[in-house]
């Protein structure tokens, strides 16, 4: 579902510009307010954001609809995604929101909504929303007595490393282990050091000083040039790489190698599947995953189920099959045992417990299948949709015809940005790379024709 304000992941765009207004985000505060009333309880919300500077803005926009909606607001400040959403069950909430663009720059901004069960709104609820943003819902407010507050809530951070924790065995340590992880000047740029500190290991932090404008500037889990760097500087024996609301992670091995969010799922999958702890035969990612992950797990008799992208889709199809562990490539890692969403710092720590268990170097334990060469190129419009043109069509279906049984082709169009992706993958890198640049080719002559 992509609608006129949500897209794949929330509401996502430029701060200050349509959707991403104070206006918008105030109206969405009410609309959201209303959306989760029921009974006569005071009614609660939990709010957190990331470090940019656009999050003052939308933050003060939301707390007034929200309040204006009957919703007492506790304030949690900067804060990672997961941390939002476990703190909604935590504190007995009605509604969690998450105010980022995760991975975007900082000039970008976005709005995530939980329910009261810790869980993204499903594409329904969002649509209920979203209708309700362009009518006159001030008739459905409260009157003057019933008005929400709003208050900021200490001792967030200690709830949220705390639950981190024990996502560990309470005997294991960390210790022994120099670990570089970067932050990206983004939401976990307190927790995540400080977690990890306090479970022994030898912590080496970088990018935890947010300004406003420098979250994900060149750092972070889409840019890990910083950590490999540093990983070989400091000879660390693991790199951590969070994206701005840390609910994705890179890894980076002790050679500066890096290990992207399939090889992280075949590693817990293979370990969780060995101590009789995997649920459901199997894993969830999307149709971006590796096909040799899908190879990988085949081999352990265990399954690959593929969902469109956004890990809200990964975690819609866990819960429907009894799966408990899924995610992206891209690194949203998703446990259900522990978290409802994608939480990078519970990943890398599975990670950290199976290299504390075996005993051996990551760059050892996460190579767990050679990927299929695969290709993906992004083209950027300004609108239409050129998806629908009857030459792009042609191009799709030649491209199919050509990688045949031994390779995948993925197009669609980007949920978060102006673009169409173009993802080819098969044993022959020769073949995927031309198929994808026959396909960007025609795409760009249709734009441009256009």
């Amino acid at each position: 579902m992509a609608g006129q304000y949500f897209g794949t992941d929330g509401i996502r765009g430029r701060a200050n510009k349509f959707p991403m207004t104070a206006e918008i985000a105030m109206r969405v505060g009410m609309a959201a307010g209303l959306s989760f009333q029921r009974g006569n309880h005071r009614h609660r919300v939990v709010l957190g954001k990331d470090t940019r500077l656009s999050g003052y803005m939308i933050e003060n926009a939301m707390v007034a609809g929200l309040c204006a909606a009957g919703m007492d607001v506790f304030l949690l400040g900067p804060i990672p995604t997961p941390a939002v959403a476990m703190l909604v069950r935590s504190l007995r909430a009605d509604i969690g929101v998450m105010i980022s663009a995760s991975h975007n720059p900082y000039y970008d901004n976005g709005i995530k909504l939980f329910g009261p069960d810790g869980y993204k709104l499903s594409d329904e609820i969002e649509e209920r929303i979203e209708g309700m943003l362009d009518k006159d819902i001030e008739l459905a407010l409260a009157d003057s007595d019933g008005l929400g507050r709003a208050k900021r809530v200490d001792g967030v951070h200690d709830r949220y490393i705390e639950f981190a924790k024990r996502t560990l065995p309470r005997s294991m340590s960390l210790s022994g282990l120099r670990i570089v992880v970067d932050c990206a000047n983004g939401a976990s740029y307190k927790v995540a050091p400080e977690a990890l500190w306090e479970l022994g290991a030898e912590v080496v932090a970088i990018n935890v000083e947010p300004n406003g404008f420098n979250i994900n500037k060149e750092c972070g889990s889409t840019h890990p040039a910083g950590l490999q760097k540093k990983v070989h500087e400091v000879r660390a024996d693991i790199g951590i790489a969070l994206d701005g609301d840390a609910d994705r992670v890179v890894i980076v091995d002790e050679n500066g190698a890096i290990v992207d969010g399939d090889q992280i799922m075949a590693l817990i999958a293979e370990s969780w599947h060995q101590s009789g702890r995997l649920a459901g035969g199997g894993v969830v990612s999307t149709v971006m995953s590796n096909l040799g992950l899908e190879r990988f797990l085949g081999d352990m008799k265990l399954q690959l189920h593929r969902t469109k992208v956004g890990d809200r889709y990964v975690v819609e199809h866990m819960r429907a099959h009894g799966l408990n562990v899924g995610g992206e490539q891209s690194g949203h890692i998703v446990l259900s045992d522990f978290s409802t969403t994608g939480d990078g710092l519970v990943s890398a720590l599975q990670v950290l417990a199976c290299i504390k268990r075996q005993n051996r170097p990551v760059s050892e334990l996460s190579k767990k299948f050679e990927p299929v060469p695969q290709l993906l190129k992004n083209v950027r419009i300004s609108g239409g949709k050129p998806l629908e043109e009857a030459p792009v069509k042609a191009a799709i279906e030649e491209g199919r015809n050509r990688l045949g049984k031994s390779g995948r082709l993925v197009i669609r169009p980007s949920g978060t940005e102006p673009l169409i992706r173009v993802m080819a993958e098969g044993d022959d890198p020769q073949l995927v790379e031309a198929v994808v640049n026959d396909i960007v080719g025609i795409i760009q002559e249709t734009r441009s024709a256009a």
